[in-house]
């Protein structure tokens, strides 16, 4: 006997930047065979024509629209091609980044501006002027980030890019209350795939290239590491786009490989007090034996490839 699917978009209508390749076509072809209408976002209109042909021809409804996201100029132009193509605006992925890395002492305020603009500031001008539209048509809507374990836990040589995805996460966050009594919920997606982005950390680069010649990704990476393909990280979209996941708001999500799993919100995990304050003196002598006895880690870690037997 087959049962409805509880994550059914039929009639709903989703902006997914940066989508003409990669986890953003994966969105949005996810979203697209779950019935959702599509606006394809990228900066090469020819790639994002592309992508709107790979969804169309796998029985979905998408249109392109190519702007490089940032400004409010470009938000507008996207909202008003979902408004202008479908009628009306459901859900908004904001999915569109570059790359700039470099250690601190190197990285440029060209590489900083250019990481930041695309992923915080698109998000920004891109999430308001969603909002907007939602708030006028009245009938909720979802906001859908994208985030990245950088913005969790920081990454070597990625000022800009850790920054901006820590900013995400933080928009998620206060949006999610700003919009609750309009009914628009926002989440942030943290998703670790093969991608691009990812292919050149060395501990990954050869079992990508294996996934590229067809050959599966072994379990301690797809279970132990939660890494696997785009497609591993779309299902994810979809189901906080509808009706299932209403009243899921505020919240940062992991998705990769076979793993789900939901990030903690920064929180204080140890504490000492000091009868009338802290002096130098004290947090010094004071420290190693209370708040600082186990010191949080950063980075990401590293995969743990097991043993060759």
């Amino acid at each position: 006997m087959s049962h409805p699917s509880t994550v059914d978009l039929t009639g709903k209508v989703a902006v997914v930047t940066g989508s003409g390749r990669g986890l953003g076509l994966a969105y949005a072809s996810a979203l697209a065979a779950a019935g959702a209408r599509v606006v394809v976002n990228d900066l090469d209109e020819e790639v994002a024509r592309r992508a709107v042909d790979t969804i169309v021809e796998a029985g979905g409804q998408a249109v392109a629209e190519a702007v490089a996201v940032g400004t409010a100029e470009a938000a507008d132009r996207l909202i008003a091609r979902a408004v202008d193509a479908f009628g009306r605006l459901d859900v908004l992925v904001t999915n569109a980044g570059i790359l700039r890395d470099r250690v601190l002492w190197k990285m440029t305020d060209d590489d900083f501006d250019a990481v930041v603009t695309t992923h915080l500031k698109g998000t920004f001008t891109c999430a308001r002027a969603a909002a907007v539209r939602m708030r006028e048509q009245g009938e909720g809507g979802r906001l859908i980030l994208i985030g990245s374990p950088a913005g969790q836990r920081g990454n070597f040589g990625q000022t800009n890019y850790a920054a901006a995805k820590a900013g995400i996460a933080a928009m998620a966050r206060t949006w999610s209350m700003e919009l609750a009594k309009a009914d628009i919920t926002v989440n942030a997606v943290v998703p670790v795939a093969a991608t691009a982005m990812t292919e050149t950390i060395p501990a990954f680069a050869p079992y990508v290239e294996a996934m590229k010649r067809g050959e599966p990704l072994p379990a301690f990476l797809r279970q132990g590491e939660g890494f696997g393909t785009p497609e591993d990280c779309a299902a994810l979209v979809p189901f906080l786009a509808s009706d299932a996941a209403r009243g899921i708001t505020g919240q940062c999500i992991g998705i990769g490989g076979d793993r789900l799993a939901l990030w903690s919100h920064p929180r204080e995990v140890a504490t000492a007090y000091a009868d009338g304050g802290w002096t130098p003196d004290a947090i010094a002598a004071a420290w190693h034996t209370s708040v600082g006895r186990e010191p949080q880690t950063v980075g990401i870690p590293a995969p743990q490839v097991p043993e060759a037997r």
